[in-house]
């Protein structure tokens, strides 16, 4: 059996015409840069998310970048971060000349540690962006008294979490900002780059406005430095034709995640499964974590089931941060993680079928029938 990590064709096939007929309409109207159907899409988008003010943008890369554009964040700033994310969010704030500063995580939900973070606040502290990794809100109470007390603004990096909620407030709607992706693979996904910001605002929203479009307002009277930051007609149209559909894939990957989880338990087999710690997670990936991840995900290969790894080497380790000079062991939770998380297929359209193969396939991998008492387990668990 093949059970692929992601099968877009599948989630297309249901929506088809309704995606074509939204890509139809922009063609016929000519216009392609902003527009009526960007203006609809961040209205949706901002009523979805419970914030006053959406602006649609070029990617979520871009949504992160534009709102440390819009503190005026650079040279000689300090933003606080965890080093167990995408390179987007570091990424952001190097490229404004401006300092990470790294916080570990907490290992049970891979999100940033916010017990730790008061610790690394300094008078250059500007920021806080934490990560809604793998669709679960990080501790936003906690990360927000920090930066009241701190005069800090918070930028939630939610690319992977649109929809997620803590405590009754959706993820985005909690911080000075929230910023989403619509990368393809997201959970709402546009059909290439695009993202949006959302924040309760209304300065903010107008400021970001203007940068997203060279600074400019009105047309050629630049008021400050912005860039190309725009978000095109053409997938704000898609992603306004699929937003109705995704509460229930959600609903759809939830009840996915639900069943390997009552799967690895019965079956007994020796790995960590995802802690679910907030009201609603969207799991944009079910990840478990197992010591011999790398085997694991080699034998599931030759077994035609996809899997992916978020991510294989945190921030703080890659070359292009050398300079901050963070050694091995420096955050030592993130570096675990690394090396013992896997993402496992959880699409809503994966089948009951698919699921229980892949749940069979790591039992063989430990040496154990699925369903069966467990009497092998050498392969250990990471605890």
């Amino acid at each position: 059996m093949n059970v692929p990590l992601l099968d877009l064709k599948a989630q297309y096939a249901t929506i088809k015409g309704e995606v074509e007929a939204a890509i139809a309409e922009v063609l016929e109207s000519q216009h392609f840069i902003l527009g009526p159907k960007v203006d609809l899409c961040e209205k949706a988008i901002a009523a979805y998310s419970a914030c006053s003010h959406a602006i649609g943008v070029s990617s979520g890369s871009d949504a992160l970048l534009v709102c440390l554009m819009a503190e005026n964040i650079g040279p000689g700033d300090e933003v606080i971060t965890t080093p167990y994310t995408f390179f987007a969010t570091v990424g952001a704030i190097s490229r404004l000349g401006a300092t990470p500063i790294f916080v570990d995580i907490d290992p049970a939900t891979y999100n940033i540690d916010a017990s730790q973070i008061a610790s690394k606040v300094t008078d250059r502290t500007r920021a806080i962006i934490p990560v809604h990794l793998y669709g679960q809100v990080a501790d936003m109470d906690a990360v927000m008294q920090v930066a009241k007390e701190r005069g800090l603004v918070v930028i939630e990096d939610a690319a992977q979490a649109i929809g997620a909620e803590y405590k009754g407030r959706r993820a985005g709607s909690i911080g000075h900002y929230g910023c989403f992706s619509f990368f393809p693979s997201k959970n709402l996904g546009a059909t290439g780059d695009a993202g949006m910001v959302v924040t309760n605002d209304a300065q903010r929203a107008e400021k970001l406005r203007c940068l997203r479009g060279h600074g400019a307002k009105p047309k050629y009277y630049h008021r400050i430095i912005g860039g190309n930051f725009r978000l095109d007609a053409i997938q704000a149209a898609i992603v306004s034709a699929k937003l109705p559909h995704l509460d229930n894939w959600t609903a759809a990957r939830q009840r996915n995640a639900k069943r390997y989880d009552q799967l690895f338990r019965e079956a007994g087999l020796p790995l960590g499964l995802p802690a679910v710690v907030t009201d609603r997670h969207i799991f944009n990936q079910y990840v478990i974590r197992v010591s011999d991840r790398d085997e694991l995900q080699a034998f599931l290969k030759t077994k035609g089931v996809g899997t992916e790894v978020y991510y294989p080497v945190p921030m703080h380790l890659q070359d292009c941060f050398a300079y901050l000079g963070h050694a091995a062991g420096a955050f030592p939770e993130s570096e675990r993680a690394a090396k013992e998380t896997l993402a496992l297929p959880v699409y809503p359209e994966l089948t009951e079928s698919q699921a229980q193969y892949v749940v069979e396939c790591i039992g063989e991998f430990f040496g154990q029938t699925v369903g069966a008492p467990s009497s092998d387990r050498s392969h250990a668990v990471a605890e």
